[in-house]
């Protein structure tokens, strides 16, 4: 597929060489120089679980039952997450760093501290004659699918940002929520959006808002809008005519794969991140259980392909999520598989006067609230409810949280394919999208 590429960043080399000169002859172990010549790398699938770190991880083991996870097997390393200007990052810079290999500002899409945009490992694919994808439980225009196609100042100009990727059209996939910024705005927005949807219909996309119409789609190009803004949660996504991120996942392989030059693809579990904010720790779990299913998809392809990488990273942790707490020796994540909702979904089930509080969580939940919790839900600040019921349910799992936004820990890195172990050891986050480029030999 001949596509034209335009470039808009000043690391075009920092893609294929890293931070400070990384490389790959400079940094990989003996064995795996000595695989490189048969280790071809056609597709890169580039798997990020937003807000995941080691203790999500380890709580996601006991939650699924305490045996090895799809990702286990494919730990690397360890990846540094803080961006230029904090030791404790957000996700539009976290993201920069992963997508461009330059470290930015938080807040800032696919531009470095000065404002002048880089170019990105989907830039390059693009630029190769690749197929590109970006897929995402958020909606397609926030922070992390954004950094991988397109440049603003700041991660709240959504409507910048689907504009950007109609305009440039160098994304042959895009599924996730955001509709409302492909639509008409109709209510003082930012910017007004015009209907970007008819456009990319007329540039040959097909467009699918649920689940029956994404199967339907059968083309090259495939945009998929399936809510307003983000996705529902997976604890709640059976209530919608939603597709799952596996589903979306599968889609876009499906469709990318008929490019016979390869192609990029990038795959968020945004939830994870959501729910480590609103500490929730049964959301969590079920979002990191969708991701992984996710996973296995894109592993059982690999396998069968044999000339994909696949990587895997969270961006940052959120949360500040333990594994155990509250003084004693004790953990118990498997009890949140009895939580069917998540604790905003519960929220609005309560009635007016707060007095069925204690039938929808034990609904919900199976979970006994005792009299003073019930006397908290009905007496806390409405603002404050949803997190105050979340934490309830997260001490019966012995989940701890010490903050609502990031911290600034090493997060795992996984690989499987050929030339993952280009990816062992401790990474700076810049380091990920050169080695991509390098395992895929694009040109500088």
């Amino acid at each position: 597929m001949n596509k034209k590429w335009m470039a808009t960043g000043i690391l075009g080399t920092v893609l294929m060489t890293g931070v400070a000169g990384y490389t790959y002859e400079s940094a990989q172990p003996v064995e795996a120089k000595q695989n490189t010549k048969q280790a071809k790398v056609k597709n890169v699938i580039f798997m990020i679980p937003d807000g995941y770190s080691a203790a999500y991880a380890t709580n996601y083991r006991w939650y699924q039952g305490g045996e090895e996870t799809e990702l286990d097997g494919h730990l690397k390393g360890m990846m540094r997450t803080y961006s230029a200007n904090t030791k404790v990052t957000d996700s539009a810079a976290a993201g920069t760093a992963m997508a461009t290999g330059t470290k930015t500002n938080n807040g800032t899409i696919g531009m470095d501290p000065s404002g002048k945009e880089v170019a990105s490992i989907l830039d390059r694919a693009d630029q190769a004659g690749k197929a590109t994808g970006l897929v995402s439980t958020s909606a397609i225009t926030h922070a992390t699918p954004a950094v991988f196609a397109s440049h603003v100042a700041t991660r709240a100009n959504e409507a910048d940002i689907a504009k950007q990727y109609m305009d440039e059209m160098k994304v042959d996939v895009l599924l996730g929520g955001g509709q409302k910024f492909f639509f008409d705005q109709k209510n003082g927005g930012v910017q007004e959006a015009g209907n970007l949807v008819k456009k990319a219909e007329r540039a040959g996309y097909q467009y699918a808002d649920s689940l029956e119409s994404l199967n339907e789609t059968d083309g090259r190009k495939v945009l998929g809008l399936f809510a307003e803004e983000g996705m529902a949660p997976e604890l709640d996504r059976e209530n919608t005519n939603q597709p799952s991120l596996a589903t979306m996942t599968s889609k876009a392989l499906q469709t990318l794969k008929k490019d016979r030059d390869g192609f990029f693809l990038m795959v968020e579990g945004s939830q994870i991140d959501w729910a480590g904010h609103a500490h929730d720790a049964a959301w969590a779990m079920k979002d990191a259980e969708a991701f992984h299913q996710a996973v296995e998809k894109v592993l059982r392809f690999a396998a069968k392909d044999k000339h994909t990488l696949v990587v895997v990273a969270g961006d940052h942790d959120t949360g500040g999520m333990s594994v155990g707490g509250y003084d004693e020796y004790v953990a118990k994540p498997e009890v949140l598989k009895n939580v069917k909702a998540t604790g905003d979904e519960m929220v609005r089930q309560f009635n007016d006067d707060l007095s069925n509080i204690a039938t929808v969580v034990k609904r919900e939940t199976t979970f006994d609230l005792t009299a003073e919790e019930i006397q908290t839900l009905q007496k806390v600040d409405a603002k404050k409810r949803v997190m105050t019921l979340n934490e309830m349910i997260s001490k019966r799992a012995y989940v701890g949280w010490t903050t609502s936004v990031h911290t600034g820990v090493d997060v795992p890195l996984y690989a499987y394919g050929p030339q993952s172990e280009r990816f062992s050891g401790l990474h700076e986050n810049t380091d990920i999208p050169g080695l991509m480029a390098n395992a895929m030999k694009l040109k500088k």
